[in-house]
């Protein structure tokens, strides 16, 4: 090999790098670095923590991949059509129970405007859509109780809705037309490859050889893609179980503290949140050390919906006004949603 020919293989030749499991290595040696004692303890954590999730986990990604394979989860186009506000009640409620990942989302969305669906039910779905799934469910369920699974699947088609109804009220009033920037529609693709239609589904997926190969592929993306997150949230939890007192908690985020607790989630929900799935144990281990459920309930919604990742990727999609709308539905709707599970515990619970 000529050295012309090795500097063109070194060229072209690139190793894809996971960012979460990056980050889980740079936050592993840290703490070997820093408290070498805590390496153990945050291993034992790991391994109890994923032993103990593990049937949840495998229940959700057969799940996902179920949907995959059937073709359940391509139904969205028949979601999208009818009246306005038949399809803003539809579309949220098909939002807080479809099988999306929150990857598919954004080109989804991007998908439907272009194909001139209506504003107010996609932002219906664009809101309800990433705050829960039946992966998340299970893997919540597990962690914060069904209870606050079925809280939080509410309030994911409750916000929906309120985010339809109030976009239709202002587009009628002339506000985002042509919502989506011109130089954004080419660049957006999903992980899920994603795209808008109406296949038939086929229950009885393991008789047809492709579908019975989509979902072994989907299984293992979907499986890798938990594990790893989970992983890191586990690593992350481990930590804040060694260094942050739980009376600190119990003072601070506890249920004496709800009132002003509640905003407080929802600001620190937007940059703090990394992951519907890595979230899960790292609420957990804070209503564990003493945080109460509303302010956890307010930090999910309010990072599902507006998180910084997400954010970005909306920045680029839609134009300025339209932006600024969205990250109003997230953060003022995550306050409600925080003050309204507070008020139902208060009265029922």
């Amino acid at each position: 090999m000529t050295i012309k020919e090795a500097k063109i293989l070194v060229t072209n030749f690139s190793i894809p790098i996971d960012k979460v499991v990056l980050a889980f290595i740079i936050l592993f040696l840290g703490v070997t670095i820093v408290d070498s004692d805590q390496v153990i303890e945050s291993i034992h954590f790991i391994f109890g923590s994923l032993g103990f999730i593990f049937p949840f986990l495998v229940l959700s990604i057969v799940v996902a991949a179920g949907a995959k394979a059937t073709g359940l989860d391509q139904q969205i186009a028949t979601v999208f059509a009818g009246h306005t506000r038949k399809m803003i009640v539809a579309a949220a409620i098909f939002g807080g129970l479809s099988p999306f990942c929150s990857c598919t989302v954004i080109p989804l969305i991007a998908g439907l405007l272009q194909a001139g669906v209506p504003l107010a039910p996609v932002m219906a779905f664009w809101i309800s859509s990433p705050l829960m799934d039946p992966e998340m469910f299970v893997l919540l369920s597990a962690v914060l109780g069904v209870e606050f699974s079925v809280v939080k699947t509410v309030a994911a088609i409750v916000l929906g809705l309120g985010a339809g109804f109030a976009t239709n009220t202002l587009v009628q009033r002339g506000l985002f037309i042509n919502p989506l920037r011109e130089d954004a529609i080419a660049g957006f693709t999903g992980c899920c490859n994603s795209k808008v239609n109406n296949k038939k589904i086929v229950w009885a997926f393991w008789r047809d050889d492709v579908r019975r190969t989509s979902f072994v592929s989907e299984s293992r993306t979907t499986g890798w893609f938990l594990f790893k997150w989970l992983t890191l949230a586990f690593l992350i939890e481990s930590l804040m179980v060694a260094y942050i007192p739980p009376e600190f908690v119990g003072n601070y985020l506890g249920a004496n503290n709800e009132w002003w607790l509640i905003p407080t989630a929802a600001m620190v929900g937007v940059p703090a949140y990394l992951n519907g799935y890595a979230a899960i144990p790292m609420v957990g281990g804070l209503v564990d050390m003493g945080m109460s459920l509303p302010g956890a309930l307010t930090f999910m919604v309010a990072g599902g919906v507006s998180s910084l990742p997400a954010s970005l990727a909306v920045f680029a999609l839609v134009k300025r006004n339209l932006f600024i709308w969205y990250l109003i539905l997230g953060f003022v709707g995550s306050i409600f949603t925080g003050f309204g599970y507070l008020i139902y515990l208060q009265l029922f619970g």
